[in-house]
């Protein structure tokens, strides 16, 4: 079974959009054949997501640091859950597990979840698709800075590619899973 990778917040934010944005894609991605891996809590938009992909039937797994596993609450009712030692730990196994990878709406671990994957593509290390769902504009402002780098120098066009962004999640989805098999 391939995995998809979803980044997202610990926290819900404000109303209700995000919330079922996150269930949307879970219930999606189990729906179109594939596992789900994430975060590991059970708390925000993560928890939603996990909850969603799990009533769906689907196999989730989460990679949470010791650290964080009463922090966030790790969710005890995963098909799988690895407690690892550190961040970088859980990065890189989140990757390693997966197939490919979407970013919903979150803060800093989110970002930095998201901006890892992209220069591990962009440096060789991996050729796994990224996409990002871009909902109700909640990345525009990132968008624009990543335009931004590329026409200051900073970042090539070809590289500023390795990042999809729809707003609409089938379309995301379809592009981001276009070369996977379920």
């Amino acid at each position: 079974m391939r995995n998809i990778c979803v980044f997202c917040g610990s926290n819900s934010g404000e109303g209700t959009l995000f919330a079922e944005a996150a269930g949307q894609t879970a219930t999606t991605i189990v729906n179109r054949g594939y596992g789900l891996v994430y975060g590991g809590g059970r708390v925000g938009l993560m928890g939603l997501l996990a909850d969603a992909a799990l009533a769906a039937g689907g196999r989730v797994i989460g990679v949470i640091p010791q650290a964080l596993a009463d922090r966030e609450v790790a969710h005890r009712g995963l098909s799988e859950l690895h407690v690892v030692a550190t961040m970088h730990e859980r990065k890189a196994l989140m990757a390693e597990l997966s197939d490919a990878f979407v970013a919903l709406p979150g803060g800093y671990g989110t970002l930095d979840e998201l901006c890892e994957v992209i220069t591990w593509t962009q440096l060789g290390i991996h050729d796994k698709p990224i996409g990002l769902l871009n909902v109700d504009g909640f990345f525009d402002q990132l968008l624009g800075q990543l335009d931004t780098a590329v026409t200051r120098g900073f970042i090539s066009p070809e590289n500023r590619r390795l990042l999809c962004a729809r707003e609409d999640l089938d379309q995301l989805l379809a592009m981001v899973c276009g070369g996977l098999t379920g």
